[in-house]
């Protein structure tokens, strides 16, 4: 059964809601959605933030990394204290207290297996349950995997990846669009790490935020969400540009 705002909660969310392209049943969508975060780095951090902030009732972390102090200067929801803890009880931790409403679920696990029916069921679950998955993963074989169960499962997906001094974005909405894999038979990338290559911290953050955002619009069925389309930022140049697929992808998975 949906849940209706209550006058706290309308009072709370009024800059939202006076938004024409929101209005009490779009802060209402939020309030009733599920969204799955799958790595909790730093765009998983910013991206939980903005949507544990906004009103989202309910969100799902999974991560089984522990927080380092090499972390804090990008992943800015953990502290000092956090160094050595699991980075999704610092993480549920800390937004309980940003927005005690939402409902902030747990999962300390791999996101990794050989193919989708290896997958543990737990990890399944947590895509099904879900109206919006964020892919905040910083490998390619977790990218891969996350956009099958999506696609097999009927789950709009955000990705998003940052390095270097460059950040990239991707809404998947099976279905209505292009998956993920289509995107991959066209930009081939090397699968390098913040380690290997640095990051800046702000671009990670915009990022980060910024698929929060677009999942926020998916969630309140805007009309202008840019699939089919590689959105990347180069804060070198302070450019965004847009990237259209082309028609005739040979994709295995959608068939696009």
């Amino acid at each position: 059964m949906s849940k209706s705002l209550t006058h706290q909660q309308a009072m709370r969310y009024n800059r939202h809601i006076v938004l024409p392209k929101v209005d009490l049943d779009g802060q209402e969508a939020l309030l009733n959605a599920n969204v799955c975060i799958i790595g909790i780095g730093g765009l998983g951090t910013a991206a939980a933030t903005s949507l544990c902030a906004s009103g989202v009732g309910s969100l799902t972390l999974i991560d089984h990394d522990t927080v380092e102090a090499t972390n804090l200067p990008r992943q800015t929801l953990f502290s000092e204290q956090d160094v050595g803890t699991s980075k999704v009880e610092a993480a549920k931790a800390r937004l309980n207290a940003v927005n005690s409403d939402c409902n902030v679920t747990i999962m300390a696990e791999p996101f990794s297996a050989s193919s989708a029916d290896q997958l543990p069921p737990s990890l399944k679950k947590a895509i099904e349950r879900a109206d919006v998955v964020l892919d905040c993963t910083d490998n390619t074989d977790a990218r891969d995997l996350i956009n099958v169960m999506c696609f097999k499962l009927n789950t709009p997906l955000v990705s998003g990846a940052a390095i270097r001094f460059e950040g990239q974005l991707f809404v998947a909405i099976p279905g209505k669009s292009r998956c993920y894999a289509c995107l991959r038979t066209l930009f081939e990338s090397p699968d390098l790490s913040c380690v290997e290559a640095g990051i800046f911290s702000p671009v990670v953050n915009i990022v980060g935020t910024y698929q929060a955002m677009l999942a926020m619009q998916v969630l309140m069925d805007f009309d202008n969400i840019p699939t089919n389309t590689l959105m990347t930022f180069d804060a070198l140049s302070h450019e965004w540009r847009n990237w259209k697929l082309p028609k005739g992808v040979d994709c295995t998975l959608c068939a696009c």
